[in-house]
């Protein structure tokens, strides 16, 4: 195409700004408003495809369905030469890919980027549109907010034109998705959830050596938490970016709404109801390779369990208990044998006095010469004693 032709006789053509999976996108000039514009045109290679050129042609019906701050509008659409066009509103902004390649970002640009990202969901979603490709480089910075662009794989309540394909971006994907289960809304904010830690922390929450390893990553393993990677995060940004990317969706958040207002500070737990109903199976999807299984040294962390407050009642069980145990311990000790015994009583050569009077021993008993009567204390005489006057 040459810099004097016009597509629709009326956009003007300029530099690439950037490249997609089936679109290129161009600066451009409307020479009847003279304004800049940004013109994505279909690969020339894809235009004989029906199904791509309805999924662009998609794109422009529901993008043109919003109206919203946080969402990059759509001017015009049309076809010139047989490739598809649409005319967007240009941004002179940059991309939240580049912002993050330049490190981690301020808690309070998380937040900011991530409410502006939720409240065009909130738009798209209440209109029965999902994005189904929520990533940083789909998520654009002007003077004012954040907006969210490429619904080119957006799907609609009126059908799905990606029907029996895989499509997104693996790395932000939930785990259903990659198991084969349709989409929903929980899907778009578990990776505004991933988008979120992205951001937060520099770095992707799954290693992207390679796509084998992402997918296993996804699918088998869980995120370290965010408060982990960054201690000094904001508690409630956090907790909302983790819930966002749970393993269970039971326990994701259920609208854009839900969501904003968590970050806000206002925490939300999912329901009764929707813990006890059976988690969401995926539908069975046949692969043209085997899936390999989980890496031995995949990265896990188990959730941190949910603590309750300690009741009196237990309180004093636990006091009881403690008690209990220490009175055991001193008795035991008590009980123990003394290692060193007592010395035995030194024998003396004095007698002991008896406890009780024993009977004297019997005199011994008189000689054949000699009879009991004559018997008496030595050195006495043998007569009789007289009787003194």
């Amino acid at each position: 195409m040459t810099g004097h032709e016009l597509l629709g006789g009326r956009y003007e053509l300029r530099g690439i700004l950037g490249y997609g999976g089936m679109a290129e996108v161009r600066d451009g000039w409307d020479t009847r408003l003279h304004r800049a514009v940004a013109i994505k045109l279909l690969h020339p290679a894809l235009k004989a495809k029906p199904d791509i050129r309805s999924r662009f042609v998609a794109e422009a019906r529901a993008a043109a369905r919003l109206s919203h701050p946080n969402i990059v509008a759509v001017h015009d659409f049309g076809e010139h030469c047989g490739t598809p066009f649409i005319v967007m509103e240009r941004l002179s902004g940059r991309t939240l890919e580049q912002e993050i390649e330049r490190g981690p970002l301020p808690t309070a640009r998380v937040q900011a980027v991530l409410d502006d990202v939720l409240a065009a969901l909130a738009v798209a979603h209440s209109a029965g549109i999902l994005h189904r490709d929520i990533k940083p480089g789909n998520i654009l910075s002007s003077h004012e907010a954040m907006k969210v662009a490429d619904f080119g794989i957006a799907k609609t309540v009126s059908g799905d034109h990606t029907s029996g394909h895989l499509i997104g971006t693996m790395a932000y994907m939930s785990p259903e998705r990659l198991a084969g289960a349709s989409s929903s809304v929980v899907d778009d904010l578990y990776a505004v959830g991933v988008v979120g830690y992205e951001a937060a922390t520099g770095q992707c929450p799954f290693p992207r050596s390679d796509l084998a390893a992402l997918a296993r990553a996804v699918m088998n393993g869980s995120a370290p938490p965010l408060a982990a990677v960054r201690p000094n995060i904001d508690a409630s940004l956090a907790t909302s970016i983790d819930r966002a990317m749970a393993r269970d969706p039971r326990v994701r958040f259920t609208s854009a709404d839900d969501m904003r207002s968590a970050l806000s500070g206002h925490h939300s737990s999912p329901t009764a109801a929707a813990l006890a109903a059976p988690p969401r199976r995926a539908a069975t999807r046949v692969f043209t390779a085997p899936v390999p299984h989980a890496a031995p040294n995949t990265y896990f962390v188990a959730p941190p369990s949910r603590r309750h407050p300690m009741t009196k009642v237990r309180k004093i069980l636990i006091a009881s208990a403690i008690l209990f145990a220490l009175a055991v311990a001193v008795l035991a000790f008590a009980l123990e044998p003394s290692s060193q015994q007592a010395p035995a009583p030194a024998e003396t050569t004095e007698s002991a006095i008896p406890t009780t009077t024993a009977p004297p021993p019997p005199p011994p008993a008189p000689t054949s010469d000699q009879s009991p009567r004559e018997h008496g204390p030595p050195g006495k005489g043998n007569g009789k004693h007289k009787k003194r006057d």
